[in-house]
């Protein structure tokens, strides 16, 4: 592979990974925010003592639930993305083979 092709896939992987973690950071606070939401609404469905409040707490940590396998999806993708990037360093260092 030439030198031009691999810097522009490293620019590449590099310019994902830089969208990756800031999505991660944005995530990261979703979470908390629904986590509190969550914590919430249970102290509320226990105090409530009704339907209503349970249903409240059951879409609350549904939410945080969807929003933590995201989280863990988006993970994933970074740890690719930075092997993809690892390899494409090798590359341009050591040279292909």
């Amino acid at each position: 592979m030439h030198r031009a092709s691999v810097e522009r896939r490293l620019n590449d992987a590099h310019q994902q990974l830089v969208r990756a973690r800031t999505e991660l950071a944005v995530l990261d606070e979703q979470l908390i925010a629904a986590n509190e939401m969550a914590d919430d609404t249970r102290v509320r469905a226990l105090v409530a003592e009704n339907p209503a409040a349970s249903k409240d707490h059951d879409e609350a940590s549904r939410q945080a639930k969807v929003i933590l396998r995201s989280r863990d999806e988006l993970i994933d993708r970074i740890a690719d993305l930075e092997r993809r990037r690892d390899e494409l360093l090798d590359r341009l260092v050591v040279g292909p083979g």
